[in-house]
Parts: structure tokens; C-alpha cells; sequence
């Protein structure tokens, strides 16, 4: 559901949250269902850090490669091998040439590598086979795209040239075959989107599986595959522990395969590694949850304002979704018996404009029930139920009374 949806109590949560301009987080509060043991994050909490900012590139054409995302890392863009060396060993200079923006295999001179080393990424890379063809089958335009210098995804020039299916253009090489065939025709720059997720493990352990997937010329040919280990020739693959990070290598197969438009985008990390996306340990959930708090109360500290406490109460009162705290949840229901008392002493006139708020007030207390943060019989929740009742200001335009939020 949109916030657009309710946009009183939206723009008033808005408003409410704009009233810290050094606040941390920015966003809607006491909205979507609260944080829970798995997940630290309600449920369209604005306290969710925004994502990244970036910059899409552009797509590329067989005259020009595209220009990559503005926070990629770019590993080869046509002009030099500065970010490479030859797989023989640190730092000893790649024979491979580069002809027209592209680097090129000179068979016989072996790999070649990064001289960076990387863990999970999104990885893009442009290939072309020669474009006079020779041979068939595995003899054809090979090469590799070794992730991690460990798994192979096939390079191969499969158009009109069929081969096992597992060592395919776009295959884990000896593992999964490519769900599809979507090659050019040899001569042309052949695009690999590869987003790739290494095995991790713990005292020897595997904890979290690794995964890639790949889009070969736009088109789905590897669907969250599993990496069962390291890729090898004519052997079945065997799991083993992986490192943090390695270089990404490519392959001297015999064949003078080109490659233009190296890049990779580092990716965040997984639950099981200490990121806050997606389902959390309960141990990590609390950890997170108890930090939030802290960083909501700090930014409470800000809003003390004895003429207006409302911001300040609403922002400590929001900090108690996510970790209990006796001194936080005691000064909450004093600042808001003291809200409710207030309001209730004030003449007709001045009390009027005040609906939009109190109404505001009543539903963060509603929250804050539903969620089990105050009690059912919290008193000045109900004293100020009242006073909305008696004021008529729970009445929708046609008469009728306000459907409850759990209704």
C-alpha cells in the first residue's frame, strides 16, 4: 500500500519527523506493522536507510560499448591493462594486447587477472569469438569468465555450433547448462550480466550457499544457480570453503577472444553476514533493534522543547517499537498524561484547531497497544478517546463513525 493512501495522518507523520532537521532517519512512523524477532524494521518504516544513489548507465552497441552505472568500478574501459597482470604470479605484466578498445588473448600467453580481488558483486563483461570461424564444438572461440578465479561461466562461440550442454556459452562450466541459447553471431559482442553470491562458510561449514545468476544478451540463461564449488574439466565439482575474495581471471583457451567494458558493482552484505535486509538471527535482529532505539532516543534529546513537547515525545515513543527501555516508556507516559491533561484544560476555541493532532496522538497510541508498547488501559489513552468522542471528531463527513484501523 502507498503512503499516498492516507495522506492526513501521512503528511502529519511527514511533518512530524521534519521537525528534527539533524534527525538521522527521515520518513512515515507508527505506520506498518511494527519489528519483530526476525526483523528489525516495521513495515515502510521511514527509520530504513534510503537506498543508494546511482547513476544508470547506458546500453551498448556493436560500434560502442555503453557507459557503466556511476558507482561501478571499472576494470577495463578500452584504453589500458593497469588493472591487470598475467595469472603466473603478482604483479608480472599480461601479454594480452589490446586492439581497437579491447583486449585481446594472444593464445599460448596464458590468463589473465585482476590484480584487485572482489567477493559478491553484479559483474558486467562484452565478448566477441573471432570473426573468422574455425573449428566446432569446444575448438570454437573459447574462453572463461572465472568469478573468483574459481568458477568458470563458459565463453564459447556457440551460434550454429552445438556442444555439451554443461559447457555452453553461458553454462557453470560443468554444472548447469544455460537455460537458453541467446548468442550473436561470432565477430559481434556477445553481453554477460552476472550477478554472483559466493559460498560462505564457518569453521568449515557452509551456512549460506552461493548463487548466480546471469542474463546472456538480456535474455535469463542462469536463474539463481546454484555454486556447488569450483568449476573443473571432465571432474565433478566439490564443495569447498571459499575465500572472502579473489580476482576475477579470464581465460587463454587457444583463442583470440576479445573482451571491452569491464565493470562490477560491489554488492551488499547477506543477512549472514551482518546486512539488515531480509529475515534476521534473533540475535542479530536484537542487536539492530536496540541500536535503532539508541540512535532514535539521541535524536530525541535534540527535540526538547518545553513549549512544544509533543515532537519529542512522539520521537522517544517511537523508539520503544524497537527496544524496551523502563526510563524511555516512563518519561513517554508522563509527557503524554501531561499532552492529554493539557488539552483537555483548554477553552473551545483553542481546542478546535487541535483535532488533526489529537487525532494524530490517539492513533500513535493505538499503535503503540496494538504492538504491546502501552497498555490496553494506558489512562491517558483512553482520557483522550474521550475527549475525541466528545468532540465528535472520530465522525467521518457522512456521520458515520471511523472504522478501527484493525477493522
Amino acid at each position: 500500500m502507498k503512503l499516498q493512501s492516507f495522506p492526513t495522518i501521512a503528511s502529519m507523520l511527514l511533518s512530524f519527523a521534519a521537525t528534527s532537521l539533524a534527525a538521522p532517519f527521515v520518513g512515515p512512523t507508527f505506520y506498518g506493522d511494527a519489528p519483530d524477532e526476525h526483523h528489525p524494521w516495521a513495515v515502510h518504516d521511514g527509520n530504513r536507510p534510503q537506498p543508494t544513489i546511482v547513476v544508470p548507465g547506458t546500453f551498448s552497441t556493436q560500434e560502442q560499448p555503453g557507459k557503466p552505472p556511476s558507482d561501478a568500478v571499472i576494470l577495463f574501459d578500452g584504453t589500458d591493462l593497469s588493472k591487470w597482470e598475467a595469472d603466473s604470479g603478482e604483479g608480472v605484466p599480461t601479454k594480452w594486447i589490446i586492439k581497437n578498445g579491447a583486449m585481446e588473448c594472444v593464445p599460448g600467453s596464458g590468463f589473465i587477472r585482476t590484480r584487485d580481488k572482489f567477493g559478491d558483486f553484479q559483474l558486467h563483461v562484452e565478448w566477441a569469438a573471432p570473426t573468422r570461424v574455425e573449428g566446432d564444438s569446444q575448438g570454437r572461440g573459447n574462453s572463461g569468465v572465472f568469478l573468483m578465479g574459481l568458477v568458470e561461466i563458459q565463453v564459447l562461440d556457440n551460434y550454429m555450433n552445438p556442444t555439451y550442454a554443461d559447457g555452453m556459452a553461458g553454462a557453470i562450466y560443468g554444472q548447469n547448462p544455460p537455460l537458453a541459447n541467446a548468442l550473436r553471431p561470432p565477430g559481434e559482442f556477445q553481453v554477460y550480466d552476472i550477478v554472483f553470491r559466493r559460498p560462505i562458510y564457518r569453521n568449515g561449514e557452509l551456512v549460506d550457499a552461493g548463487y548466480v545468476t546471469i542474463f546472456e544478451n538480456g535474455v535469463l540463461v542462469q536463474d539463481h544457480g546454484l555454486i556447488e564449488g569450483p568449476t573443473g574439466h571432465m571432474r565433478r565439482t566439490k564443495a569447498v570453503p571459499f575465500p572472502e575474495a579473489g580476482p576475477l581471471k579470464l581465460q587463454d583457451h587457444g583463442n583470440p577472444v576479445r573482451y571491452r567494458n569491464i565493470w562490477y558493482r560491489p554488492l551488499p552484505p547477506r543477512a549472514i553476514e551482518g546486512g539488515t535486509d531480509g529475515p534476521l538471527t534473533t540475535e542479530a535482529t536484537t542487536a539492530k533493534r536496540q541500536e535503532l532505539a539508541m540512535a532514535i532516543r539521541q535524536d530525541a534529546q535534540k527535540l526538547e522543547n518545553p513549549a512544544n513537547p509533543l515532537p519529542q515525545m512522539l520521537r522517544l515513543a517511537e523508539s520503544l517499537q524497537y527496544a524496551e527501555d523502563a526510563v524511555t516508556l516512563q518519561k513517554v507516559q508522563q509527557m503524554a498524561a501531561q499532552y492529554v491533561d493539557a488539552l483537555d484544560q483548554l477553552p473551545a476555541d483553542k481546542l478546535g484547531p487541535k483535532k488533526d493532532e489529537a487525532r494524530h496522538v490517539r492513533d500513535v497510541f493505538n499503535y503503540l497497544t496494538r504492538f504491546k508498547v502501552l497498555s490496553a488501559s494506558f489512562e491517558p489513552k483512553l482520557k483522550l478517546e474521550q475527549l475525541i468522542k466528545n468532540q465528535n471528531w472520530d465522525k467521518r463527513p457522512d456521520g458515520k463513525q471511523k472504522r478501527k484501523a484493525s477493522e
